[in-house]
């Protein structure tokens, strides 16, 4: 995770059954963090992302860098050049918007 977003992980809950998970993320600078929640007895075959219109954004300092950073790693799945931003995506598939710092 860190790799690829430059968050640390900073904590972590589980329940003595096993059935859940979470891990708290954190980007050091902002005081931001991110909790991901993993269910083990989830009731459907498998997870569907659906057609929904919601994803987290990062902004970078060094757009530039980054973005030849997830270039290297094979991780951008689209990019608006118009609009001055791309989107990765984490291991779920879920999209990840990278966002310059605009000044």
């Amino acid at each position: 995770m860190r790799k690829r977003w430059a968050l640390r992980r900073c904590g972590e809950r589980k329940r003595r059954t096993g059935a859940l998970s979470s891990y708290i993320w954190e980007t050091g600078e902002t005081g931001h963090l991110l909790e991901l929640t993993w269910l083990r007895d989830w009731e459907k075959d498998h997870y569907d992302l659906g057609d929904n219109e919601f994803h987290l954004a990062f902004t970078v300092d060094d757009f530039e860098a980054a973005h030849a950073k997830h270039q290297e790693m094979g991780c951008i799945c689209f990019e608006n050049e118009k609009m001055g931003i791309y989107f990765i995506t984490d291991p779920d598939e879920y999209w990840l918007e990278i966002v310059p710092v605009r000044k």
